[in-house]
């Protein structure tokens, strides 16, 4: 009797085994990952970009300022695709979405590690995407960490398969467009490429210009659009500096609360005694590295290893699944005992506090501080007690106004006169209020990453990592409003003389380079401006403190 005659003999194949196992981590992860579901805060700021973009107003966060201030174009735009479908909201579809992305990174890694050892397969590596909480917590969160694994996944299975040469370069070249980084991870995969494979230079030729067109031809229209050589969000994080014992400390950070090193050891082991292409092993060890020492180098993220993702899943791609032999059984055993204890009980030491300083474990913080253990939609934050007075604070205004909040001994919102007819606020956590509030207000965060003003400024020395910028609001004062005092009766919140540096400050030739490529109308000639004034107009830093910024000095 056959084995194909034989009723019973399907669970005797070992491929069989291997798919069960593939689909029962995949649902595993999705679980988990579901168990945590939310929408942050950063996340919320990507979904004000899609609303102007539903609305009409362009990649925008605010009507009539085109700052880029999502760092993943695909995923905006992927999100505006889907935000054409009626019935559920923004925060549902990106939450879903980034969801999807992830079990589907993970589904392509997986595969691809099956194609690479051809043949049975135990999900050793997945174990440990299972196990950590920052790759539950950020598989939703309404951030890109979802297509940057579906991206990351997509990518190896392409490169294990081999067959496909011209679809694998241009999947590779969409790498900036996830995340500026992972254009990293896209060099090191078409070196591998073309090692792999051999081509005629003519043909390699052919297949780089295949996998730069749609990277460059977005990179044309950011500078010529934004006048910027990177995202807005590059800059107020000054992503090109270097900060090399905070980004160790970050890596820490990850490693050590979940003795992490245990089982990337036993995979490590277990890859060598499964040896398979050269090739992809050590492009998947480089992509790895490289993306890990970027993400050192400027000094890590304030989320708890949200940042260095990548470069884990990147590492792991070749041991998500690994052959079942009798060598490699007792480290697989090893890896499956890790992420029980992992999964279980290893957390960071400050999971559960409400303090959002250095790094924080943003999830719980944001479940803490709304009030909701799910905080999905915008308005779950107005749980919040600042996001709440904000918001309250625009309805309230019935007049156009610039909108700031007074840190002093008085703390509340005061509005100054305006001419310009809408209302400014200089907000802080403005992910959430710049969904609730009309999308014709402008909202403007100190920390940059939706200010072209604030970008521009100088970084506070030893300040938070990703928030090391805080433009103080008499600039918002100088730029929109009038006079020193507040409409809500006599007061004052800041010194004439702060106020009038800043207006001083903003006559100043670098700050008008900046606001007129952002604000001036999209003629023609603005574009071509833009374009070829964008790598001196990224590296303008000005001082923070108007009173320095009105000598129209750079800033040191």
């Amino acid at each position: 009797m056959t084995a194909a005659a034989d009723p019973t003999s399907w669970y005797r194949r070992p491929m069989t085994w291997t798919w069960a196992a593939t689909g029962a981590v995949l649902v595993l992860y999705a679980v988990l990952a579901w168990q945590r579901r939310w929408m942050s805060d950063d996340g919320l700021l990507v979904l004000r970009t899609v609303r102007q973009i539903l609305a009409g107003n362009g990649p925008v966060f605010n009507v009539g300022e085109r700052v880029e201030a999502s760092t993943s174009p695909l995923w905006t735009w992927l999100l505006a695709g889907l935000g054409t479908i009626p019935g559920p909201p923004l925060e549902w579809i990106a939450v879903i979405t980034g969801l999807l992305c992830a079990v589907g990174g993970l589904f392509f890694g997986l595969d691809g590690a099956r194609r690479l050892y051809a043949g049975p397969v135990a999900p050793a590596g997945a174990l440990v995407v299972c196990a950590l909480p920052p790759f539950r917590d950020f598989a939703t969160s309404g951030l890109e960490t979802g297509l940057v694994l579906l991206w990351l996944g997509l990518s190896w299975w392409l490169l294990v398969r081999g067959k496909a040469p011209v679809a694998t370069t241009i999947v590779l070249g969409l790498g900036p467009l996830v995340r500026p980084d992972l254009a990293l991870f896209s060099v090191a995969g078409f070196v591998a490429l073309v090692l792999s494979l051999r081509p005629r230079w003519l043909a390699a030729l052919g297949w780089l210009g295949a996998g730069i067109a749609i990277p460059v031809a977005y990179q044309v229209f950011r500078m010529g659009y934004y006048g910027l050589l990177t995202p807005n969000t590059a800059l107020a994080k000054e992503a090109a500096n270097s900060d090399w014992p905070r980004g160790f400390a970050y890596l820490a950070d990850l490693v050590n609360p979940y003795v992490l090193w245990i089982p990337l050891l036993l995979l490590v082991l277990a890859a060598v005694l499964v040896r398979r292409s050269r090739v992809l092993l050590l492009t998947s060890l480089a992509g790895a590295l490289l993306l890990a020492l970027y993400v050192v180098r400027v000094g890590g993220d304030f989320m708890h290893g949200r940042m260095l993702l990548p470069a884990l899943f990147v590492l792991l791609l070749p041991v998500l699944a690994i052959p079942l032999t009798r060598k490699t059984i007792a480290f697989v055993a090893g890896v499956a005992a890790w992420s029980v204890v992992a999964g279980g009980w290893l957390r960071v030491p400050y999971e559960g506090t409400h303090l959002a300083v250095s790094v924080t474990d943003e999830r719980s913080y944001w479940a803490w501080a709304t009030g909701h253990e799910h905080p999905v939609l915008a308005t779950d934050y107005l749980g919040q007690d600042v996001i709440r007075h904000a918001v309250d604070a625009v309805q309230a205004t019935k007049q156009p106004a610039v909108l700031v909040y007074s840190y002093g001994d008085v703390k509340q919102w005061f509005r100054f006169p305006t001419d310009r007819p809408y209302v400014t606020m200089a907000a802080d956590s403005m992910g959430a209020i710049s969904n609730i509030v009309s999308l014709d207000v402008r909202i403007h965060d100190g920390y940059g990453l939706a200010s072209d003003l604030a970008a521009h400024s100088s970084s506070i020395p030893g300040g938070r990592p990703g928030h090391s910028k805080w433009l103080v609001a008499a600039w918002e004062i100088a730029e929109a409003g009038h006079g020193d005092y507040a409409t809500d009766g006599q007061i004052r919140i800041f010194q004439p003389v702060e106020i009038d540096a800043a207006r001083q400050a903003l006559r100043c030739p670098d700050v008008r380079e900046v606001l007129a490529s952002t604000r001036e109308p999209l003629t023609w000639s603005r574009f071509v401006d833009n374009f070829t004034g964008a790598l001196p107009r990224t590296e303008i830093r000005y001082p923070r403190d108007p009173r320095a910024a009105a000598q129209c000095a750079p800033a040191k």
